[in-house]
This record gives structure tokens, C-alpha cells and sequence, in this order.
């Protein structure tokens, strides 16, 4: 046997014991105000999220944003009233999006230790449509924080969509010349408005 062979045979024979493992079953941070730690650390990371009590108020809210009054193109995945002139089903190419100012979205449930939003595209044409346009909405259920990753991992069903992610605040990179430029790679504003 050459040299080479021994070496390898030497490390073949080798048994490493592994680290123990911590243990995965808690307890977790938990969050006296669920609500006031999502909206704390999304605005610590550049979004803004907004409380509102019912439809027509979030319907008000969301026409009122600069980002959604100037835009010239506007899409919305929710029933709101005004003028909103892409229909995301309509459209059979994505590449179509790339022009898309303002969108508003469903999002799945929302996380307060992290700020982050499960997002997936059931009913939605165009995942795309999450990273491409300039200003994004996603409205997410009252009901639907939870406190951290573990108890989000545990709602997690992903056989149901083809796609699902976590958003967490707008785009945003900071190894271009050691300076944050917020919308580098996707939205350039994230507003989250937790409903009812």
C-alpha cells in the first residue's frame, strides 16, 4: 500500500465523536407586548409596521402612504378601493413586473422576535412580485404573530404552496463601500399592517 492509501486508510479508522446537541424543546423567549417587539425591531431593521382595526381603516392607511399616492403603477392582491391598475393574474410574464411601483400583499403570519413575515404564493401569479416592485404593503392578521422562529417553524406547512420565505424589512446591503443602502436588491420600503 502506497503512502497516500495509508493516510486515507489512517482517517477512515478514525472515530470522532461528535458535540452533544442542545436541547430543542425551550423555553423560548416569549414577549409581554408581541405586537410592540415586531413593530420595534422591523423599524430597527427599516420598515414600518401599522396597527389598524378594520378594513376600512387599513384601506385608508395604505392610500394615504407617499409610496402608494405617487406611484404610477400599483397592484394589490387584497379588495381595496382607488385606482389600482396592475392585475397580477392578468399578466403571464413576470419580467412585466419590473416597472411595478407599490404592491400590496397578503402575508401568512408575522414573527415579533425577528420581524419577519411568512409569505408564500398561494393565490399570487407572481412571486416575483415580492422582490421586483419598489414599494411593498403586506397586511398580516392580528391573530397571527408569534413570539419567535421556533413556534413560526412549527406553523410552517410547506407542502400547501410552491414557494414560501421570510421577509424581513426592505432590501438592504451594507458591503457596498461599508454604507447601508436600503433597496440594493428588491423593495425599497416594506410597510406592515397587522389587521384588527
Amino acid at each position: 500500500m502506497d503512502r497516500r492509501g495509508q493516510i486515507l486508510g489512517n482517517i477512515r479508522r478514525q472515530v470522532v465523536q461528535g458535540p452533544t446537541l442542545p436541547d430543542n424543546t425551550g423555553p423560548w423567549t416569549q414577549y409581554a407586548d408581541p405586537w410592540q417587539q415586531f413593530s420595534d425591531v422591523l423599524a430597527s431593521v427599516g420598515g414600518t409596521a401599522h396597527r389598524v382595526p378594520d378594513h376600512g381603516e387599513l384601506e385608508r392607511r395604505i392610500l394615504e402612504l407617499p409610496a402608494c399616492a405617487t406611484a404610477k403603477l400599483r397592484s394589490s392582491q387584497i379588495p381595496l378601493g382607488g385606482d389600482w391598475n396592475v392585475r397580477l393574474d392578468d399578466l403571464d410574464d413576470p419580467h412585466r413586473l419590473a416597472p411595478l411601483d407599490f404592491a400590496v400583499l397578503q402575508g401568512q403570519f408575522s414573527v415579533a422576535e425577528n420581524a419577519a413575515i411568512w409569505v408564500t404564493d398561494r393565490g399570487l401569479r407572481h412571486r416575483a412580485v415580492y422582490f421586483i416592485v419598489q414599494h411593498l404593503a403586506i397586511v398580516v392578521p392580528a391573530g397571527e404573530i408569534v413570539h419567535n422562529m421556533h413556534e413560526a417553524y412549527a406553523r410552517l406547512s410547506l407542502g400547501e404552496a410552491g414557494f414560501g420565505c421570510f421577509l424581513s424589512g426592505p432590501s438592504k446591503t451594507a458591503d457596498i463601500e461599508q454604507s447601508l443602502v436600503i433597496g440594493a436588491h428588491g423593495a425599497r420600503s416594506l410597510q406592515v399592517f397587522i389587521l384588527g
